[in-house]
């Protein structure tokens, strides 16, 4: 937080023209110690600074599988579960109140084959086969908890770290930690693959922080970006002529009006929309990618086309420099297997189960795993009880997530559920805790990064959040 402006409104004696001539000269020796530090903000509000501490991921790509993944039937197995199937559930366990009431129906048991891979001996079921390859490089976080039952306020806590809508996402709050480490491209973007996620651009706002952090979407068919290119009939001379002179105007304003940040966001969105006017286009351009890379991918593959090029398009971002990368799968609650489990699941299951695969090892083949932190989950899990007899209802008491890379510890296995699989009983990982931990493996203390707004220093876990420090490298 920077303090605030005082304004001399004119130069009315002698007195005022030293007062504001020698606070400019000191600013002047301020900025320099500052830079020789590595603190000052250098080229605007959108250039790089320097993190709180050591930095392990410079840059993030969370793959959301939107609707509630079922750990049941993926990274958690339950024996005791598939022993007790259809029975109610004991009365020990206690009676949750559930979005849909399904609470006191019968106990379902997950019809996965389970396996152990790797040398960690993970537990990966048969619908993740080529993501059981790196189950060495996994980070599996049994214990997750979140605060809501439906969807909309499940993905934006998951996405701001709170189910009411209003609060800048992780993604924001890097970018605002760090700024930009490409300045011809949004340093936070989402990519869809379907419909509208759930909740829709709330949750990648910038909230109450300057507009100029909030992500950007990109389209993977046609223009990445909606109206960013200039009409055919204005040429960049033209519009560069244009942004100069707007820059003018509101340079004049500015000066009279130091303490108005939104005139700087503003100034900062019409150069970035010039800057990304060539870099976005080529960014989404994969005509240079081999048809090995492709077919790593799974864009030769109709079911996971789509899925695999927004990885494909996260890893070419954070090779360019974007600080955070969201995909969702499933866009608009597409993992949301109330009442048919096994096709729901199988259905996305094959569309991600190879591009996540190819995205973990074409980002170790490059190098980049090391300084890339991916990271999997949902909103939610689904409860070990039935719904309609073959779906599962929604489970924000205890549900599975993973890391990889990033400075994330390989091979482990962090907290437990209870065993059925109903509450975290072990470690319990709230999503504040996963946001201070995705925050601190970028550098940032999350007690650290905190924004003014009506009165009080707000930051990214609000009044909570620990950095799970078993899930450290």
């Amino acid at each position: 937080m920077r303090p605030p402006c005082h304004r001399i409104d004119s130069l009315s004696s002698r007195r005022d023209f030293l007062l504001r001539s020698g606070g400019g000269l000191g600013a002047l020796a301020l900025a320099e110690l500052l830079k020789a530090d590595g603190v000052a903000d250098r080229g605007g509000p959108m250039a790089a600074r320097a993190p709180h501490g050591v930095a392990r991921a410079k840059s993030v790509i969370f793959l959301f599988m939107e609707g509630g993944p079922s750990h049941l039937d993926l990274f958690d197995p339950k024996p005791e579960l598939d022993r007790l199937s259809g029975q109610p559930m004991p009365e020990s366990f206690g009676r949750p109140i559930t979005a849909m009431g399904t609470a006191g129906n019968t106990l379902m048991a997950s019809r996965r084959a389970w396996k152990r891979h790797g040398q960690s001996g993970l537990w990966v079921s048969d619908w993740y086969p080529r993501v059981a390859e790196f189950a060495d490089e996994l980070c599996v976080l049994r214990s997750c908890r979140a605060d809501g039952l439906n969807h909309v306020g499940s993905v934006c806590q998951m996405c701001t770290g709170d189910i009411l809508a209003g609060r800048p996402a992780i993604g924001s709050w890097a970018m605002y930690g760090l700024g930009a480490a490409n300045q011809n491209l949004p340093a936070f973007v989402v990519l869809t693959d379907a419909g509208e996620v759930n909740g829709g651009p709330k949750n990648w706002s910038s909230g109450f922080l300057p507009a100029m952090y909030q992500g950007t979407q990109f389209r993977n068919d046609g223009a990445p970006i909606f109206h960013l290119a200039p009409p055919p009939t204005t040429g960049a001379r033209q519009q560069r002529g244009k942004l100069d002179f707007i820059a003018r105007l509101n340079a004049a304003h500015a000066a009279e009006r130091p303490d108005d940040t939104g005139l700087a966001a503003r100034l900062e969105s019409y150069e970035l929309a010039w800057r990304m006017q060539s870099a976005a286009p080529e960014v989404v351009d994969l005509s240079a990618e081999t048809p090995a890379t492709r077919r790593l991918y799974g864009m030769d593959d109709e079911a996971t086309r789509k899925f695999g090029t927004n990885c494909l398009l996260a890893r070419r971002m954070v090779e360019r420099g974007v600080r955070f990368v969201q995909c969702f799968s499933g866009s608009g609650s597409g993992w949301d297997a109330h009442e048919d489990l096994e096709g729901n699941h199988s259905r996305r299951c094959r569309e991600t189960d190879g591009p996540i695969a190819g995205l973990l090892a074409d980002l170790k083949s490059r190098g980049l795993l090391d300084q890339t932190l991916v990271v999997w989950g949902g909103e939610f899990g689904r409860t070990p009880f039935n719904e309609k007899g073959r779906g599962r209802d929604h489970n924000p008491w205890g549900f599975t997530m993973w890391m990889a890379g990033g400075g994330s510890r390989p091979g482990t296995v962090v907290g437990a559920t209870d065993s059925i699989g109903l509450r975290a009983v072990e470690d319990p990982v709230h999503v504040h805790d996963l946001h201070a931990t995705i925050l601190h493996l970028m550098g940032l203390d999350h007690l650290r990064l905190t924004y003014r707004h009506n009165g009080r220093d707000e930051r990214p876990t609000i009044n909570d959040g620990e950095v799970v420090a078993k899930a450290l490298a």
